[in-house]
Order: C-alpha cells, then sequence, then structure tokens
C-alpha cells in the first residue's frame, strides 16, 4: 500500500472512531441526496443562525453522513452545532437529544441512557428519545428494559426507525424469527433517505447470513446495494458471503469496496486473511501494517477501548497483552453480550481459560444465533475439559452457519506470516 494512501486511510479511520451505530441515526426524515441537503441548510443557516429548525436539519444531515462515509469530521461538526444549540437552549428536547446521539457515537451509554430517562419525564411523546434510551440499553446488556423502550417508540411511531431497532434487539435476544419479520416490516416502512432502507436490507442479509440463509442473504445484500451502492456494510457482507463459499477472489473485491468507502479495522482483518489464503503475501502484510498502524494511533490518540480491534489481535494472535487491555476497559461500560463474546475470546487466547469460560457463558446465556459465540465457546469450554458442553455449542454452530468466518473455519489466520510489533 502506497504511504499515501495508507495516510488517508489512518486518517479517516481515527477520525471514524470505533464503529457507527446500526440504529441510531435511523429518524432522518428529509429528501434528497445528503450532500445536497447539507449544502441547502449550510447556506440557509448563513442566513439565519439562530435558527433551532435549521440547526436541526443541519445536524441530521450531519449525522447522516457520518454514517454513510465513515468521516470523523461530521461528527465534530454536528458536535459543535449541538454545543451551540445547548448554549442557547440546553433544556430544550431536540438539543437533548441530539447530544444523546453524539454520546451514542462516543460510546458514552450511561450518559445517554441517564440522560434519556430524563427527557422522557418530560416528553413521553417523543418516539425518538424511546429509541436512544433503548440503543443505550442495548449497549449496556439491559436487554428487557431496551425491549420496554422500543416497544413504546413503536407505539408512538411506527416506521423504519423503529422496527429496525425492535428486530435487533429480538435478534440480540434469541427470537431470530421475529427478528426477521420485525426487519422486513423496516424494509417495506421504506425511508425518505436511500441509505436507511439499504441499511436494514444488510441488516436483513447480516441475519439470513448468520442462520445458514446464504440465499437469502445474497438477495437481502443485492437489494442494499441496488439502493444504495456505496453502503460498504452490505459490500462486506457479500464479500463474507463470498469467502464462506470459497470464492476468495470475488471476497477479495468486495472488502476492497468496501474498505475504500470506510476503512474500518474489521475490513483490514479481513483481507489480511483472504490476501494470505490467496497467496497474496505481501498484501496480507500491508494489511496487519494498517491495523497495526491504527493500534498504534488508537494509543497516542488514548483509545482505552476498541472491542473490534481486540478481537482481530485475538484471532491472529499478536498483541495479545494489548487486546486485553482494550477489553478489560471496555467491559465496565458496555455490557453487552457481544462484549462478553469478545472479552472471552481474548482472554482465552492470553491462557485464562477459566475467566474465559466465565466470560463466554454470558455471552451465550441469551441464545442468541451468532455462530461466532458458539465457534469461541466450543474452544473454551473444550479447554476448560467440559468436553459436553463444547460438543452443544458446536452442534448450534453447525445448525447456523459453520462457514460464518473464513479464517476461523479454514485455518487461514494460522497460515499467514505474522510479525509481532
Amino acid at each position: 500500500m502506497k504511504l499515501a494512501v495508507l495516510a488517508a486511510l489512518l486518517t479517516a479511520v481515527i477520525a471514524y472512531g470505533q464503529d457507527i451505530s446500526t440504529r441510531s441515526l435511523g429518524l432522518q426524515d428529509a429528501n434528497g441526496r445528503t450532500d445536497d441537503r447539507i449544502l441547502s441548510f449550510e447556506k440557509l443557516l448563513a442566513s439565519s443562525p439562530d435558527n433551532l429548525t435549521l440547526q436541526s436539519g443541519l445536524i441530521s444531515a450531519y449525522l447522516q453522513k457520518l454514517r454513510e462515509s465513515g468521516d470523523g469530521s461530521y461528527l465534530d461538526r454536528a458536535s459543535k452545532l449541538v454545543n451551540r444549540m445547548m448554549a442557547k437552549e440546553g433544556g430544550n428536547s431536540a438539543a437533548l437529544r441530539f447530544l444523546n446521539e453524539i454520546d451514542m457515537q462516543r460510546h458514552d451509554f450511561k450518559a445517554v441512557a441517564e440522560r434519556a430517562r430524563d427527557i422522557a419525564k418530560f416528553e413521553p411523546s417523543d418516539a425518538a428519545n424511546w429509541g436512544n434510551l433503548g440503543d443505550a440499553l442495548m449497549e449496556l446488556g439491559e436487554y428487557d428494559a431496551a425491549g420496554q423502550a422500543y416497544t413504546k417508540m413503536i407505539a408512538l411511531r411506527p416506521s423504519l426507525a423503529s422496527y429496525n431497532r425492535l428486530a435487533y434487539m429480538r435478534f440480540v435476544t434469541g427470537d431470530s424469527q421475529a427478528a426477521i419479520q420485525l426487519m422486513s416490516e423496516a424494509v417495506e416502512s421504506g425511508s425518505p433517505v436511500p441509505e436507511n432502507t439499504a441499511w436494514c436490507w444488510a441488516e436483513l442479509g447480516d441475519m439470513y447470513f448468520k442462520l445458514g440463509k446464504l440465499g437469502a442473504a445474497k438477495a437481502a445484500y443485492t437489494s442494499a446495494l441496488q439502493l444504495f451502492p456505496r453502503l460498504h456494510r452490505a459490500l462486506a457482507g457479500m464479500g463474507r458471503l463470498q469467502a464462506s463459499e470459497g470464492r476468495l477472489e470475488d471476497a477479495i473485491h468486495s472488502y476492497e469496496q468496501a474498505q475504500s468507502i470506510v476503512p474500518m479495522v474489521e475490513y483490514s482483518g479481513a483481507l489480511e486473511d483472504l490476501y494470505g489464503a490467496a497467496g497474496m503475501k505481501s498484501k496480507a502484510r500491508q494489511q496487519q501494517d494498517l491495523t497495526d498502524a491504527i493500534d498504534q494511533l488508537g494509543r497516542a490518540a488514548r483509545e482505552k477501548t476498541n472491542r473490534t480491534l481486540a478481537l482481530i489481535l485475538a484471532d491472529h494472535g499478536r498483541s495479545l497483552p494489548r487486546a486485553l487491555a482494550l477489553m478489560e476497559a471496555e467491559i465496565p461500560v458496555r455490557g453487552d453480550v457481544y462484549t462478553w463474546d469478545a472479552f472471552s475470546w481474548v482472554l482465552f487466547k492470553n491462557g485464562r481459560v477459566a475467566e474465559a469460560r466465565a466470560a463466554s457463558l454470558k455471552a451465550v446465556k441469551l441464545g442468541t444465533p451468532e455462530p461466532g459465540f458458539y465457534y469461541h465457546a466450543s474452544k473454551i469450554a473444550s479447554a476448560a475439559g467440559a468436553e459436553e458442553a463444547a460438543r452443544q455449542y458446536s452442534d448450534r454452530l453447525r445448525l447456523l452457519n459453520p462457514k460464518f468466518d473464513f479464517a476461523k473455519t479454514r485455518g487461514v489466520a494460522d497460515s499467514i506470516a505474522r510479525r509481532t510489533p
């Protein structure tokens, strides 16, 4: 990878942060392309700088563009506008809700939940606020309360945003049939913003893929890309599906496209494995270098948590103390099953099998149909001497999608040359 390209990717990655919420930006209601909306609102706001309606429209457009592009500068722009709004209208519910959307992106989930509960006391009919509350509670692992918040949101405003949220909650808590039905309703509800509908198509594709329904997954990803061709998560989903079918060249192309749009660290991890399997060792090392550089920049920025990076480091067996430090910082602020699964795998890779087993039990307690959970749980249980449990986890994996991860299910990760920084 040329240095200029690497520098550009790293700049975007650091600005982008760890991940973008799949649900918290789903209440868009303005027509037109996001760039056009931003330009229009900026021009209007220049002549009416204190207009709250225009400020709200521009903040929404910035947050939408953040998700579409991964450019963290849009989060900064939105944050400055929110601060301006808060300075003048501190008690305004719209300003407080926007502050919550900003804090969701910054992973301050406890602050979001507390603020959303306060807003609900005075604005109980604010559907978006119930959505923010549910999103924060999901990340904190408070699933019953999250479900109640989403149910109130649907009662107030049945829409793509509310169906999407409840669908995700149902999936995480083990009801895949209800999740698919609700996500289908989200797609049918649609949105004036094409990316939002495409995002739901991609989420539906992810659900089908994890359940081993590859034909339905492919159709969903295709629908997402037809609607919004630059949807990086749909491209990555298609790449994951192609890799599971052994179509390395196609998978590489899909992940390269996804990475060119938003250079998420998980795309680097996937490409490292795929390049290695295809015999492209130099390109595999470039992706490792990119992952390691992201880590180094995270350290320089005093980044304390990054669940995705920790998982990639654990999968590739390098910088394991760093992966453990990231997860030990993550657990106190993010108690969902995905964090417990990542923690279990990182503990296991660091040789702390008993602790890994305890964490793994928390990850699988809801019966979430995530193949990766059961792959991890089976390995950990076997190492802990719990062979019957390991067999049960392996059986569950086979019932879902045993080819969910190209590297883990084909041993690619172990075959690629690794270098510990």
